[in-house]
């Protein structure tokens, strides 16, 4: 079927467990065993985990304690991320040999666009092969790959044939290979989003196309609009080497769940201080303060206020923040705060060092 919107020539590159990679090829001793990056303590979190270690169930954002019951043998070690970042770099640099239209989403992941590309290759497939190639031989890991004409389809594509796989899905393919397409696989569906399509009877792409864009919106809301579009194989988002952060925060999981606001105020001031050094670093500025709690029930809530001025201050972050903690009463003790900015003045196209911020998460161990 001819496609009659834009196309361009889209790679989305994805390094096979990334963290947990990198740990195993620095301490050899580790390879091909089952580790997990992160905190094995009782409140501890998985941020990454080897092929190893999925095996036996052991995902990132699970618990350490649950990680450890699912593998008796997992082996955690403390993040680094440093080394991430000084590894992220070098896979970087590989991707503008070929182009500067090189978007990043973390430390693991970027969006190419080779339509026009430095090497004159006509072939998109064969560019990420050789990236994938020089990646191994350069620094020491695999990556996978997803090739297509935007980039919706080639970050469904880029799970396909993981780890150190690729898959292309060429124009006259797509909209067969997004009708055939699990639900749950499409970028953007989470479990809960899936859950809810499943009880509308959507269970693939064709379920979906079938659905008009009045009850998608009926049921999502303004997501309705990008799945009536992406399983049509419409998504003209731009590759932006230049992405520009929408919020900026920090947070922190605690050892102990915090009943009492003095003590979440002790915990708020050191993540406020972490906070106004990541936006000092970037001169970063911004106006919307939200306070994240997430409870020991693992219920999440989020409360915000929107000031007149624009702030990257502590003591004026920390001031707005008390005001939301003492808002209203809290529904349970407490397992994580964070506190983030938005409304940034980077949305004015004033002076930015840094335009990607990748914010890990913080560990009490």
């Amino acid at each position: 079927m001819k496609l009659d919107f834009p196309q361009r020539k889209i790679i989305h590159v994805d390094m096979d467990a990334f963290y947990a990679s990198v740990e195993q090829m620095d301490n050899p001793a580790l390879k091909g065993r089952p580790l997990a990056v992160g905190g094995a303590e009782k409140r501890g979190v998985v941020s990454a985990a080897s092929y190893e270690a999925r095996k036996f169930g052991v995902r990132s954002a699970m618990s350490g304690y649950l990680a450890k019951k699912n593998c008796p043998d997992l082996i955690f070690v403390p993040p680094r991320f440093e080394r991430y970042k000084e590894i992220s770099l070098k896979i970087r640099n590989i991707f503008f040999d070929y182009t500067d239209l090189v978007e990043p989403l973390s430390l693991d992941e970027a969006y190419l666009d080779v339509t026009t590309n430095k090497k004159g290759n006509p072939s998109a497939s064969l560019i990420a092969e050789e990236i994938r190639q020089r990646i191994f031989d350069e620094v020491g890991l695999t990556a996978s790959a997803g090739i297509s004409i935007n980039k919706f389809l080639a970050k469904v594509a880029s799970d396909y044939n993981k780890p150190n796989g690729q898959k292309t899905v060429n124009p006259e393919e797509v909209i067969s290979f997004l009708e055939n397409l699990e639900i749950r696989k499409f970028y953007g569906v989470g479990k809960v989003t899936a859950d809810k399509m499943y009880h509308l009877g959507i269970f693939t792409g064709k379920d979906l196309k079938q659905k008009s864009v009045e009850f998608l919106r009926e049921n999502f809301g303004k997501s309705g609009d990008y799945y009536y579009h992406v399983v049509r194989g419409i998504h003209n988002s731009e590759v932006k080497p230049n992405r520009i952060p929408k919020s900026v925060g920090a947070e922190r999981t605690f050892d102990e769940n915090l009943s009492s606001e003095v003590f979440m105020l002790q915990r708020l001031e050191n993540i406020a201080t972490e906070l106004e050094k990541r936006l000092k670093k970037s001169k970063i500025s911004g106006k919307t303060v939200t306070l994240k709690i997430k409870y020991s029930d693992f219920t999440l809530q989020t409360r915000s206020k929107t000031l007149p001025y624009y702030i990257a201050d502590k003591s004026l972050i920390l001031e707005t923040t008390k005001e939301l903690l003492y808002q209203e009463k809290l529904g349970n003790s407490v397992r994580l705060l964070g506190i983030s900015l938005s409304n940034l003045n980077t949305e004015k196209n004033e002076p930015l060092e840094q335009k990607v911020l990748t914010v890990q998460l913080k560990f009490d161990l």
